[in-house]
């Protein structure tokens, strides 16, 4: 069984939608406001345009849903809530970006935003703490850390087009 893609749309001004079709063949999507609330969607089963159900978290209940999921004591993920004031999202590289192709230094993302690129995961592989001169492709997912507003700005660069 192959790994569940999870795409992610840059929302400017809203936030991420992250985008989740199960084995079931049912699609789901998360959009992740900028204020930390949640909207979680399930699409029907016979018109995967349609949305079924559609449900607003608040930033403390998306927490409680997350924790849930996928306890913190079960999982040393980067990913969790840390409590900290800080936020950690992966975000795709579009193959229609202006950044793909491109190297990382290029984006002045760290100067621009004050969020750090910590990772990015390209196919199967993981680089650690890419240095400026990585060069960005279609379908990289960045692993971005930062405040919320550093995050979004970071998501808004990387979905230039």
């Amino acid at each position: 069984m192959s790994a569940p893609r999870l795409r992610a749309t840059p929302l400017p001004g809203i936030g991420v939608q992250y985008d989740l079709v199960t084995r079931e063949h049912r699609q789901l999507s998360v959009v992740a406001h900028r204020d930390g609330a949640r909207t979680v969607n399930v699409y029907r089963a016979d018109d995967p345009d349609s949305c079924a159900q559609s449900l607003k978290l608040t930033s403390a209940e998306a927490d409680a849903l997350i924790n849930a999921l996928k306890p913190s004591h079960q999982s040393a993920s980067l990913l969790g809530a840390s409590g900290l004031g800080l936020v950690a999202e992966r975000i795709e590289v579009a193959a229609t970006s202006h950044w793909n192709g491109r190297v990382l230094g290029d984006t002045r993302m760290r100067t621009e935003t004050g969020a750090s690129i910590v990772a990015v995961l390209r196919h199967a592989e993981a680089v650690p703490s890419p240095t400026p001169d990585f060069r960005l492709m279609g379908g990289d997912l960045v692993i971005v850390i930062g405040t919320r507003e550093g995050v979004d700005a970071a998501a808004a660069i990387l979905g230039r087009e």
